[in-house]
């Protein structure tokens, strides 16, 4: 159960606009923006960053976008937003159901992925989490493969993502009627 209901329609004129800015056009709104939508000026003051994280301006791909996210929102625990992002966003970003399978619960060495990118995506994303930093190693590595914008973006999506989570969990949103649950309840170790 919710512990803090998502708003219903009919939206006031503002919480109205305010929510079509945060969907595709045509789109209903999710459960998360409804419940965003309780602190107007927290939503407004959102909007920007959120529709940077997810639009062509960010240096990652979408497929980079997508493990990165996916693999923090597995990290933190939250069904809900790894479910929103596997329903709208997997197919476009070509994920196997091994991968998808992979990224809410196995590792970065899992046979499934095939590209040395993909595989150092997730273990930035587990290296974050687990430790809010990246290991020398690790950035080496990185560093060989993606530019500094892409390092940049990669590292705030991650924290973003983080957040997102945070609020989702602890505001215990309600699952999506078309979001996949993917997560047995706890987050990975």
């Amino acid at each position: 159960m919710a512990r803090i209901e998502p708003l219903e329609p009919p939206y006031d004129a503002e919480v109205g606009a305010q929510l079509e800015r945060m969907m595709p056009p045509g789109a209903p709104p999710i459960g998360l923006f409804r419940t965003f939508v309780r602190n107007l000026p927290m939503a407004q003051a959102m909007s920007g960053w959120g529709t940077y994280e997810l639009s062509r301006a960010l240096s990652l791909s979408l497929r980079d976008r997508e493990i990165l996210i996916d693999r923090t929102c597995a990290r933190c625990g939250c069904d809900y937003e790894l479910g929103v992002h596997v329903a709208f966003f997997a197919e476009k970003a070509g994920f196997s159901e091994e991968q998808v399978a992979s990224l809410a619960g196995g590792m970065a060495d899992d046979p499934c992925w095939e590209e040395d990118r993909d595989r150092l995506l997730v273990a930035l994303a587990d290296e974050l989490h687990e430790t809010s930093t990246v290991s020398d190693g690790l950035w080496s590595r990185l560093a060989e493969r993606l530019s500094d914008a892409e390092l940049l973006d990669g590292l705030l999506l991650c924290g973003w993502y983080h957040a997102i989570s945070y609020a989702a969990n602890a505001a215990a949103v309600e699952p999506e009627e078309k979001a996949p649950r993917l997560l047995a309840g706890s987050p990975l170790p």
